[in-house]
């Protein structure tokens, strides 16, 4: 199949077969699934998860119902998500940093641009990284992207670009994370964010950290080391360059 634009919003890269063909299921239970998505996501949060416990939860805890709910926004949201792949095809060259990459589709899209070399992509769901090396493999991607648990199996790898969309507003010290992505960063490089500290007006969005002055940090934390690249597209993904 055509790894393209056009591709994705028509089927998602296929997401519903390879969905069914990893979680064993029929194409129909899969359909039956993907509504309850989020809802099945959120009935596993425990009400209140303090910060030294996401890693764990997220690793062990939200399994193949992640899968599901990313699934399900994926397919019903492919107008916006296809502005998000449009920004990284203005950008993404060399080697692609994909981090907390989720079922895949920025990591496969950017794999089959002409103008990238490789695509580290990282999760901490073992189940999006089985997922996402299937996926590969089907879709004949397998020698443009590697698999990994967190930024530090990557090696000592320097990114020309890094994909973390949707990741920042789930991680307990998001500023640490900004100055990781900073010190594996190239000199003309290109970083793709976005993040929503925010539970929601009825608490729709547990999985979220939003501490006031974790927020304060990190918006401090990025003004001091990145540089806002301004783009045309009217979606919540910001590119920054680093400040040398």
């Amino acid at each position: 199949m055509d790894i393209d634009l056009a591709e994705f919003l028509k089927t998602g890269l296929d997401l519903k077969r390879h969905l069914a063909t990893y979680l064993q299921l029929t194409i129909n239970q899969v359909e039956d699934r993907l509504p309850r998505g989020a809802n099945d996501l959120a009935a596993l949060h425990p009400g209140s998860l303090p910060p030294e416990e996401a890693i764990g939860f997220y690793e062990v805890e939200v399994g193949s119902a992640h899968l599901l709910d990313l699934a399900s926004w994926h397919l019903t949201s492919a107008d916006y998500i296809a502005d998000t792949l449009r920004l990284q095809e203005m950008f993404a060259r060399g080697k692609v940093l994909d981090f907390g990459g989720g079922i895949g589709t920025h990591a496969l899209m950017a794999a089959a641009l002409p103008e990238v070399e490789h695509v580290w992509f990282v999760d901490l769901n073992p189940d999006n990284r089985s997922f996402v090396k299937q996926r590969a493999e089907i879709l004949g991607l397998s020698e443009m992207i590697s698999v990994h648990r967190d930024l530090e199996s990557t090696g000592s790898i320097i990114f020309d670009t890094l994909v973390c969309l949707d990741v920042l507003e789930h991680i307990p010290e998001p500023s640490e994370q900004l100055i990781s992505f900073r010190n594996r960063l190239s000199v003309n490089s290109t970083a793709l964010l976005n993040w929503y500290f925010f539970k929601g007006f009825k608490e729709e969005y547990p999985f979220h950290f939003d501490d006031p002055l974790m927020i304060d940090k990190f918006f401090k934390t990025l003004q001091e080391n990145f540089l806002e690249i301004f783009h045309p597209f009217l979606i919540t993904t910001r590119a920054y360059k680093p400040i040398s």
